[in-house]
């Protein structure tokens, strides 16, 4: 963010000095733009990697970029795992859903996790369903 805002600091310093300025687009401006760019977020469903992506949406807000949504990886919970032994894991990744949900994101993708990475674009599209 620093180096595509210094880019359009120059940019806009450069551009303001010519004699008939018109109109220009900085990198910023296209990722300011929701028509143009759409950042989605992606986060574990654990306390420390929604806290890190809590923290970078705010940095991207500051600079009037706003995420389109938010995708929690690897959920346990969404993959219907009814293991005693995960009973704990479950719990942390439901309060953590919970609080992108509530309050961070304003669409929402759950990931499960699954035993094979999907990878490539055919397993992307199993992911979204019919």
């Amino acid at each position: 963010m620093d180096a595509t805002g210094a880019c359009h600091r120059q940019i806009m310093r450069d551009f303001a000095r010519r004699p008939s300025p018109g109109r220009i687009t900085t990198p910023l401006m296209r990722l300011q733009d929701p028509h143009y760019t759409h950042v989605i977020l992606v986060t574990f469903p654990e306390t420390t990697p929604v806290s890190e992506a809590a923290t970078l949406q705010e940095d991207l807000r500051r600079a009037k970029i706003e995420p389109f949504a938010w995708v929690i990886n690897r959920s346990l919970l969404a993959s219907g795992t009814k293991d005693p032994l995960l009973r704990e894991r479950l719990v942390v990744e439901s309060k953590q859903i919970e609080r992108v949900e509530r309050t961070l994101a304003r669409k929402t993708f759950i990931v499960p996790w699954q035993a094979t990475p999907p990878v490539g674009l055919p397993a992307l599209k199993r992911l979204a369903g019919p």
